[in-house]
């Protein structure tokens, strides 16, 4: 039995022990994969206060994933048919004030109902209960070279999109009501967006498991938001913390025995603490803050 391996204070040493793999450079790829992506969809999720959506769709992937195992199939086919399947329900609820009140409702019936059969699923199983840790918290063993690859495609296709949507994304997030008589599809936009939530978490679920990928979409792009007004900076901003926080949550968990979604969760939440008292010392200082009129450069 291979023992266990440890930090040391020689971090090149550390770093180089960890990439002597090939399935550790798999994950390093996967990671850097979703971290990208969720850093960038979550800055959107944070910004339209769709975060309560975000939840519902990890809460969502883990009753399709587990469903997935218990039929045979992969774990990444029930990640994405139920966070798809969650996302257009959500895409169906009117985007109006009654809309938004409709929208609460259904995440509640869809987060309870989802948790139900996780619990069925999980009873079904009966296979290994590591399997299942894996599917809750994530693992970063076994990442083939085909699902790197596959990761990658459909980041490349959803930030695609992202690219070509992304002013009146924005424009809509900040005023949709404005937008909306400016003649900004705001239905049709919010309707994309969530499935690229949707797609986006069933990705990032297969890294940090489906109960701790929220943590990947919304602490980066919160931390970044806290850190500057600008928009285009608070997204480059994002992209750089979820990184960050994704590697070093993955090189941390290789020299431990605890799942890699704990580390990512903890980093994340680190970098959080720390711009929000970076944010607190600027106000304090009579800086500008949110309300700056910068982001209406959306418009």
């Amino acid at each position: 039995m291979t023992a266990q391996p440890h930090l040391s204070w020689n971090v090149i040493a550390d770093i180089r022990h960890l990439l002597a793999y090939p399935f550790m450079q798999n994950a390093m790829l996967a990671a850097t994969i979703v971290a990208v992506l969720a850093a960038v969809v979550g800055w959107f999720m944070v910004l339209r206060s769709q975060s309560f959506a975000g939840h519902t769709m990890s809460v969502v992937g883990f009753p399709g994933a587990a469903g997935a195992v218990w039929l045979g199939l992969s774990a990444a086919t029930g990640y994405f048919a139920f966070c798809i399947a969650a996302g257009l329900v959500l895409a169906a609820v009117p985007n109006s004030a009654r809309g938004r009140r409709e929208e609460s409702s259904v995440i509640g019936v869809l987060q309870a109902f989802a948790l139900a059969l996780g619990l069925l699923f999980v009873s079904l199983f009966k296979g290994f209960l590591g399997g299942v840790n894996a599917l809750l918290f994530g693992s970063f063993l076994g990442i083939t070279n085909s699902q790197v690859v596959t990761l990658a495609v459909l980041a490349i296709v959803a930030l695609a999109i992202l690219a070509v949507i992304g002013r009146p994304l924005v424009f809509a997030s900040v005023d949709a009501d404005v937008a909306q008589a400016r003649g900004v599809p705001t239905r049709a936009l919010s309707a994309v967006f969530l499935l690229l939530l949707a797609v986006t978490t069933a990705e990032v679920s297969q890294l940090t498991g489906a109960l701790l990928v929220f943590a990947l979409l919304v602490m980066p792009a919160a931390a970044a938001q806290r850190l500057t007004t600008d928009p285009r900076t608070s997204l480059v901003l994002a992209v750089v913390i979820g990184v960050l926080v994704t590697w070093l949550g993955l090189g941390v968990a290789y020299f431990s025995a605890y799942p890699i979604g704990f580390y990512i969760t903890s980093f994340g939440f680190g970098a959080y603490l720390l711009a929000s008292v970076w944010e607190l010392a600027r106000r304090r200082r009579g800086l500008h803050t949110a309300a700056d009129p910068q982001w209406a450069g959306a418009r």
